[in-house]
């Protein structure tokens, strides 16, 4: 079984939830919660153990917010609109991948990334034990806009970051100096298995140039922690994080 672990406090407030290698957040205020990010179908219940370990529960979950619709971020989407009632929130350009979320487009042909970077392989295999193929679309989205910071628990502020997506967002945690990257930027890319801040691989980006151009919105926050979709914190700054991910450039 995929390995999930559950960091409380990552950054003052925000849980990570992480399950076979895609990170969920938990935002955190009073009694109430703001889930970012839906990882896989099996990770369905280890959220309700997460919010148990954290001392909430299923009724304190005021939305989810998705950064994107691709299938490893909306895993258990469906189930919490229709079995919580929380609403699912998205950019409105992500509404058909929600409900198709295999439908996306990419850059490059995936077939031969297993081949080339055999260090993703594993990834990969442990994305597929954990649901991977088997995530149901969402027909009903709550939409955010650009520029907004949401009225939910850590007020997060949206930042439109398009390229992995083409209605990807990030979300600014100014509260706590921190920003929520998605897959805007990874420390870990899946499709390759690369560490350290980048981009993800053109076999899941619909368009790397923009995806390059958008992270200076990340840049712009001026956090201190910089959340990724895809593996471990970074702590050294946005701007840091960004530079890095230029110099790595597509792959």
């Amino acid at each position: 079984m995929a390995r999930a672990t559950l960091t409380r406090n990552v950054v003052p407030g925000v849980h990570r939830l992480g399950h076979a290698d895609v990170n969920c957040y938990l935002l955190v205020e009073s009694d109430a919660v703001t889930v970012v990010d839906a990882a896989f179908p099996r990770t369905w219940p280890l959220l309700g153990k997460a919010l148990t370990a954290i001392g909430r529960k299923p009724e304190d979950v005021r939305a989810l917010v998705l950064t994107h619709a691709h299938f490893d971020h909306l895993g258990f989407a469906r189930r919490i609109r229709e079995e919580w009632e929380v609403p699912v929130l998205a950019h409105p350009a992500e509404e058909s991948l929600a409900r198709h979320p295999y439908s996306y487009a990419h850059e490059n042909p995936r077939l031969l990334y297993p081949v080339r970077h055999p260090g993703g392989v594993p990834i990969l295999g442990r994305m597929a034990a954990a649901g991977a193929f088997a995530v149901r679309g969402v027909e009903e989205l709550g939409y955010y806009e650009p520029g907004a910071t949401l009225d939910l628990p850590g007020h997060p502020r949206v930042l439109f970051t398009p390229g992995h997506t083409f209605g990807h967002c990030a979300l600014a945690l100014p509260d706590v100096s921190a920003v929520i990257a998605g897959d805007a930027l990874v420390t870990l890319d899946p499709y390759t298995g690369f560490r350290g801040p980048r981009i993800v691989a053109g076999a899941a980006t619909a368009d790397s140039a923009l995806a390059l151009d958008s992270l200076g919105e990340l840049a712009a926050t001026g956090a201190r922690v910089l959340l990724p979709g895809h593996g471990e914190p970074w702590r050294q700054g946005a701007e840091a994080a960004v530079a890095s991910a230029r110099a790595a450039g597509p792959s």
